[in-house]
């Protein structure tokens, strides 16, 4: 484990991260369901380039928690934590957290180039993929004190994820920090159906930004990531072949290439 340390958010909430390597520094934030430990075992390949800063979204790990949730105070976490950073650092996100990481890019002229796996934007025009009483069933199970049921049913639902998968899952040595975040799930769904994403707001971001999709994944992750992409100015998105929302577990190598190959490069493209 790396040094463990704290940015205040502005709503005074402390949101830790992890330091670990030495190079320009990288921020890393997770999505749904998991801590700072997500990334598993492309840090290390990271860590030998950059200085990473792996954070623990609100709510998770060793971080604090707001009275009440609102994505924007997300937002200003990600922002927060750049502004701790002593240079103009780069970003890695995935899913939820490549969301709070766009919508930090607003906040936060430090960050100097992104990389977002599919933020889950909601598409005007296209329903929802989550039903709507899924918040709502969540929070039963989660008062129930069910939270293997939470996660099971976010990872069915949300992530699609098939049986042979989720019994993996359950063995694994991350199923403990999946139980530990359950609380967070039910407010990510309910979320999906408050945020809206403004593209206009971004017009005057200008940090080189390479958005990845998988070749394989659902249609409205595609449609989200092209849509995030249309809205910064100069940005560009990769596909990974053959791969669906967790390139970072099944297609390590094929994910820190294209990371790699974007955070290192002087044009950024």
């Amino acid at each position: 484990m790396g040094l463990i340390e704290t940015a205040k958010s502005k709503d005074g909430t402390p949101i830790a991260y992890e330091r670990l390597g030495e190079g320009p520094p990288l921020l890393m934030v997770h999505g749904s369901t998991v801590d700072r430990t997500r990334w598993g075992g492309i840090v290390t390949r990271l860590a030998e380039r950059f200085s990473l800063y792996l954070v623990d979204r609100r709510g998770r790990g060793r971080s604090g928690d707001g009275p009440s949730y609102h994505i924007e105070r997300e937002f200003e976490d990600v922002a927060a934590v750049v502004e701790a950073i002593p240079s103009p650092a780069f970003v890695l996100a995935h899913s939820y957290g490549a969301i709070c990481s766009l919508e930090a890019m607003r906040l936060c002229p430090r960050i100097a180039k992104a990389v977002l796996y599919e933020p889950p934007l909601p598409v005007p025009g296209r329903s929802l993929f989550i039903l709507e009483d899924l918040g709502r069933r969540l929070d039963r199970l989660l008062a129930k004190g069910d939270r293997a049921g939470v996660v099971e049913a976010f990872l069915r639902e949300v992530i699609h994820m098939g049986e042979p998968e989720l019994a993996r899952m359950r063995n694994s040595t991350g199923w403990q920090v999946r139980l530990a975040v359950a609380h967070t799930l039910p407010r990510e769904v309910a979320t999906a159906y408050a945020y809206q994403f403004r593209p206009e707001t971004f017009a005057e971001v200008r940090a080189a930004t390479l958005f990845l999709v998988g070749g394989r994944s659902p249609v409205y992750m595609q449609e989200a990531t092209r849509m995030a992409s249309a809205a910064l100015v100069g940005s560009r998105i990769v596909s990974l072949p053959g791969q669906g929302h967790a390139a970072i577990t099944t297609a390590p190598r094929l994910f820190l290439d294209e990371v790699i190959d974007f955070l290192e490069s002087h044009s950024g493209f």
